[in-house]
């Protein structure tokens, strides 16, 4: 009786002894036991039912010395590592189809990152999550250029006279300026371009041009320049109002896959016209509510004037009629405006990203003539183009001036007219415009 009680004693410590020694000698195991216990984020591939951790976690302290703890824990490590390989390579054939989602700014970051890849440019490796969210909040990826390269070198080929040069010279330091207000005063480190940052684009791809539409600087007769180099029309006289804005002859930027945005963004001549902001506005109110207007009377007009007039008449409110300087800048300096802002006195800093595009030629409204030529030239426009000099609305009317500005303007009160400084303050340092009264600081 005794001898057997030793014999299974024996046996019991034998088998004991060997499931020890097994799990010793193949710490794999240990470590996909102790996987969902003690490692974070572990994802189950469903197509093959792999299983790979992302973000390492040092496993917790278990009943062991210290020193097969650590022999364990760098085991354990090297072969989780080269599983987590095998399965990321996996993952990185899938995620297009896996991770598409209907939000565009998610569909973006996925985009830059395959084209990011494509063009060799490293960056830090992406830690994939339960929510797609903070894919993008954590690692967000900018496009690394967006400048046209070979404008720039055909800029810099133009040296055949002294306008040539002295022109280039003014667009050197019109791009200058705008990166240096933009790297003082905007940050763009976790900002990605989007379709809502190339809406305002305009393409003409047979010149491979992009235009960033600013309202009162000239746009129609720009679309009207576009059209023709599109082969849409044969002169810019041709065209008429209304087909200019409302043809849809142009294509926008926004219209295209993110794959030739992001093409035309690198390639393309990217071109944008500014004009003074206070003069550009005014331009904007004699337009819009100066003159009669199925659109802005009605949704601006009659919410600017039961707001901002005392003892308004009953047709001023049903037409919304009539709206004066002043009530109109009550409404834009409005931090509780009754309307949105309208892309008509909106800045040109929020309209065409300046900061985060890279615009390969700055014109400006002041010197139009000039400078609308200068960038026929440069892409080869026919030499029977230039740009129109016609007004395109109320010809009999005189042109927004300095002048004409200031005495709207003058309207307000000294504070008044600060804060109206102070509203488009990026855009006058941003485009090298002087103060326009000397009390504004």
């Amino acid at each position: 009786m005794r001898l057997t009680c030793m014999f299974s004693f024996i046996l019991l410590f034998g088998a004991a002894g060997l499931v020890v020694f097994i799990h010793l000698q193949d710490p794999a195991i240990i470590v996909h036991q102790q996987t969902p216990d003690h490692w974070r984020h572990l994802k189950t591939d469903q197509a093959g039912g792999k299983q790979f951790s992302v973000g390492l976690q040092n496993p917790k302290q278990d009943c062991v010395s210290s020193n097969q703890d650590g022999r364990l824990k760098q085991q354990s490590t090297e072969a989780l590592s080269k599983r987590n390989h095998l399965a990321s390579s996996d993952l990185a054939q899938q995620i297009p189809g896996r991770y598409q989602s209907s939000n565009k700014r998610e569909n973006n970051v996925m985009f830059l990152m395959r084209d990011n890849e494509n063009r060799g440019i490293r960056r830090k490796p992406v830690r994939l999550h339960k929510r797609r969210r903070y894919l993008m909040k954590k690692n967000p990826i900018l496009l690394a250029s967006n400048s046209s390269t070979n404008t720039r070198s055909k800029l810099k080929s133009e040296d055949r006279n002294s306008n040539w040069k002295r022109l280039y010279e003014v667009q050197r330091q019109r791009k200058a300026l705008m990166q240096d207000v933009c790297a003082k005063y905007k940050s763009n480190s976790r900002r990605i371009i989007t379709p809502y940052h190339v809406s305002r684009i305009f393409v003409e791809d047979k010149y491979r041009i992009l235009y960033c539409e600013v309202p009162k600087v000239g746009c129609s007769n720009w679309k009207r320049v576009l059209m023709v180099l599109n082969g849409l029309a044969s002169s810019t006289k041709d065209i008429q109002h209304n087909t200019v804005h409302y043809g849809n002859y142009l294509k926008r930027l926004d219209s295209f896959d993110r794959k030739g945005i992001y093409h035309r963004l690198n390639t393309y001549t990217k071109m944008l016209f500014v004009r003074e902001p206070f003069e550009r506005l005014v331009s904007a109110f004699r337009d819009k509510f100066e003159h009669a207007n199925n659109y802005y009377h009605p949704v601006f007009g009659k919410a600017i004037i039961s707001r901002y007039r005392r003892n308004a008449t009953v047709e001023a409110l049903r037409t919304g009629s009539g709206v004066q300087f002043k009530e109109f800048m009550q409404y834009l300096l409005d931090v509780h405006r009754p309307v949105g802002m309208d892309i008509h006195w909106d800045h040109v800093s929020r309209l065409c990203s300046p900061c985060l595009i890279d615009y390969d030629f700055i014109g400006k409204f002041e010197s139009m003539e000039e400078d609308a030529n200068f960038l026929l030239h440069l892409i080869g426009a026919p030499q029977n183009l230039t740009f129109p000099r016609f007004k395109d609305r109320h010809s009999n009317e005189v042109r927004t001036t300095t002048k004409i500005s200031q005495q709207y303007f003058s309207q307000l009160s000294p504070s008044e007219r600060q804060r109206a400084y102070d509203f488009y303050y990026m855009d006058y340092l941003m485009f090298n415009y002087s103060k326009p009264f000397e009390d504004l600081y």
